[in-house]
């Protein structure tokens, strides 16, 4: 297996904190850099991933820079998740037509048509798979020779403990290699309680003392009420009546049941976003501890080992910064299957 991993040599667009490096290297490839526009992600990407992180825009990035990067001999890969809020199911009925993140899966054809590396993967939002833009994506690269295929990934299928779904393609100029499927049934899926049971507890508003991504954000004195009064899986209807919030009672907020919420210890938690360490902007209540799940928590979530690194050792840990990281990084556990496929088809 290390001589076959030797043979290809990854580039991670819009890279973030490494999570589809990660998953990459976990099957044994290597990754040889990563791009991203974030200063934030530099640390963590290149602590973790041992790999180069360029703070640049793709729209300016050339072939010349992914040809020099590229180890000589090798397998390309140029792999790459464009950032996917204007297609997110949360922005549904909005028109994101005229944000700047459309362009970006352009440019990553671009970047595909100029340096033509062997393989491509790309991951986004399943809901893309309707755009013009994600279908003009594909048709060029089979314009140039290349062979596509893709699929909506659960995340829980992969070994992910997570109720994520993300779109997954792969395309290859060495033959045909179909995105994979995932390999466990129901009853293999992982919990939140195989995930973050082990974990020391926490207060809210503490974080524990050997590790600082363990820290719960702090709770008001009416949403403390409102965690005991929550029942795991339940929603706010199980609330005595002083505790519900004016929208609770309007027609508009009362299908909105997935927040103020509890997960579930013996379930895939609901999708980790980036505004997960917040009890009131999902189901992220911690099953049995009085408080929203912390950021390592969501990390774990996620598929991040538990000592991955986010912040440098004595720098403060910040819940809208590495909360955003957490929420947009890919599922190490999807890009692993993704580049099992890939060794699997070049051996």
């Amino acid at each position: 297996m290390g001589d076959v991993a030797r043979r290809i040599s990854a580039i991670d667009l819009f890279c973030g904190v490494g999570g589809l490096s990660h998953g990459l290297m976990q099957a044994g490839l290597n990754v040889v850099a990563g791009f991203d526009i974030d200063p934030r992600c530099k640390y963590p990407f290149e602590k973790n991933i041992k790999a180069p992180f360029v703070e640049q825009d793709v729209r300016t990035v050339s072939k010349e820079q992914l040809l020099c990067l590229w180890e000589p001999g090798s397998i390309r890969l140029l792999a790459g998740c464009a950032p996917c809020q204007p297609f997110s199911p949360y922005r549904r009925g909005v028109d994101t037509s005229s944000e700047p993140q459309w362009s970006l899966l352009g440019e990553f054809a671009r970047l595909v048509e100029e340096s033509r590396p062997e393989l491509v993967t790309m991951e986004n939002v399943p809901r893309i798979m309707g755009s013009q833009i994600f279908k003009d994506f594909s048709s060029s690269l089979e314009n140039i020779g290349y062979e596509v295929s893709f699929r909506s990934c659960y995340g829980p299928e992969y070994g992910l403990p997570q109720e994520r779904r993300r779109l997954v393609l792969i395309a290859s100029r060495i033959g045909p290699i179909k995105v994979p499927g995932g390999e466990r049934k129901p009853e293999e899926f992982m919990t939140v309680r195989d995930a973050i049971s082990s974990l020391p507890a926490v207060h809210q508003g503490k974080t524990h003392d050997l590790d600082g991504m363990h820290k719960a954000r702090a709770l008001s004195p009416l949403n403390q009420k409102r965690i005991k009064a929550s029942k795991p899986g339940g929603t706010w209807h199980d609330w005595p009546e002083e505790l519900l919030s004016p929208c609770h009672t309007k027609p508009s907020g009362s299908t909105f049941k997935n927040v103020y919420a509890r997960m579930e210890w013996d379930k895939p938690s609901p999708t980790i976003t980036t505004m997960s360490y917040n009890f009131g902007t999902g189901r992220f209540g911690h099953p049995e501890q009085d408080r929203a799940i912390t950021l390592r928590e969501a990390a774990i979530l996620q598929g991040f080992p538990e000592n991955y690194e986010f912040v440098k050792p004595g720098e403060p840990v910040e819940f809208n910064s590495i909360g955003r990281m957490i929420g947009n990084a890919v599922p190490p556990a999807i890009a692993r299957a993704v580049g099992n496929a890939l060794l699997s088809a070049v051996s």
